[in-house]
């Protein structure tokens, strides 16, 4: 139980830490990718602007009158290619003086590719355009070599990860020896709350055992009563109770190796079915099984009896009169399915969830007459999550259905 709230609070915590830096690295691409287009097209409206140039006729340079910072050597620094279309979109002029880095066929490509896409402003490449109606009919088309702007936001991007990837790995291996220091508390207070029950349930059989001698010699004095009936039934069942207790805080620590054994699990279902069959016909109930042959694990083999012995008892006392109970055991993969049906009228769906809360009862009326302490599904759960695996239970048209579900281990 232990190394599974350390796995729990790690995989949170890294789950947590890698959302928060997927979020934070894709703002960072999509914000740097609309700084470097937002940029790209306004020196295309700037030379929209000026017929193809970054500088208005005159001989005064003023940086303010652009919306980005532009120097005197961003003319030189920019490669760039016009191209006057007719009405029909078709190629009439190619400006190529502010670019020397293309043939006249990748030309006739690109503006094929530009044509093509319909649109007004876009991407083809590493190319960035913008289409505007001239007087006449025709279009003017600007393209923008963005080669070195896309490459720094690329880089930027690669730069990115790099740091998430380190960022993950540093906090990954923290968390690995730190969990231990974080979780500490816990494990301590769970630790004491088994030693509490261990010992309290010591000092409690002490004086319940010299109770139930008492009442004995009392009996053996003055006759059988109804009151010392009464009292004797009171210590019985006090004196399960803690037996139960005991047993739901051992089931709950961790397995020791030299607990783990091979055995099969097909056996014991058999076994469980043939003790509770009796006890279903006496009550005036049917006990169907269909268990799979040569299903084995390693495990506690004591704690697969008792969970049988749970699954069933349960079913048995709260199994609808004259009712059908259908217990099933199976592989799912790799995994060991035990489930356990029976017909019961009355059930909140709302409160299914609670049926493995300690001490919780459905009908606290009917738990009563049967004996039920609230205690048998918690200690079912404990057992199946000590075997790494998960227990759930549903109620369709009037049918409770326990369901554990357990890896096999060979």
């Amino acid at each position: 139980m232990i190394s599974s709230l350390r796995r729990k609070f790690i995989l949170i915590a890294m789950a947590s830490l890698v959302g928060t830096m997927v979020v934070l690295c894709t703002a960072i691409a999509i914000g740097n990718h609309c700084i470097v287009t937002n940029r790209v097209d306004h020196v295309i409206s700037v030379l929209r602007q000026n017929n193809g140039n970054f500088l208005p006729p005159g001989p005064r340079f003023d940086p303010s009158d652009f919306d980005f910072q532009i120097t005197p050597e961003t003319p030189f620094e920019t490669r760039y290619f016009i191209v006057e279309l007719t009405a029909q979109r078709e190629i009439q002029s190619v400006n190529l003086e502010h670019i020397a880095a293309l043939d006249r066929q990748t030309v006739v490509d690109t503006i094929s590719q530009i044509i093509n896409t319909g649109a007004e402003r876009g991407y083809v490449g590493h190319y960035r355009f913008g289409v505007f109606p001239n007087e006449d009919g025709g279009n003017t088309m600007i393209v923008l070599d963005c080669f070195l702007q896309l490459q720094s936001a690329n880089n930027m991007l690669r730069i990115t990860i790099v740091i998430f990837l380190i960022c993950i790995l540093i906090v990954f291996i923290l968390l690995l020896f730190l969990s231990r220091r974080a979780i500490r508390p816990f494990v301590d207070n769970l630790e004491r709350q088994r030693q509490f029950i261990t010992d309290a349930s010591h000092e409690l059989k002490t004086p319940l055992a010299i109770l139930s001698a008492n009442i004995g010699l009392l009996e053996d004095t003055w006759g059988a009563d109804k009151w010392l009936e009464s009292a004797k039934a009171q210590i019985t069942r006090l004196d399960r109770l803690i037996k139960n207790l005991v047993e739901l805080a051992r089931t709950e620590e961790t397995i020791r190796e030299d607990a783990v054994e091979m055995f099969s699990v097909s056996e014991i279902a058999q076994a469980s079915t043939d003790a509770f069959q009796p006890l279903a016909e006496a009550d005036g109930k049917s006990l169907l099984t269909e268990i799979a042959d040569g299903i084995s694990t390693k495990g506690v083999q004591n704690n697969f009896f008792r969970l049988f012995s749970i699954l069933l008892d349960n079913a048995v006392k709260y199994c609808d009169t004259a009712g059908t109970i259908r217990l099933s055991v199976s592989m799912r993969g790799r995994n060991i399915c035990i489930a356990v049906s029976n017909p019961c009228t009355g059930v909140d769906t709302n409160q299914l969830s609670r049926y493995f809360d300690r001490f919780y009862r459905a009908d606290s009326s009917r738990a009563r007459s049967t004996g039920g302490y609230g205690i048998g599904l918690s200690t079912a759960r404990a057992i199946v999550t000590r075997h790494k695996g998960r227990i759930f239970n549903h109620y369709t048209d009037g049918i409770i259905t326990f369901t554990a579900v357990i890896p096999q281990v060979s």
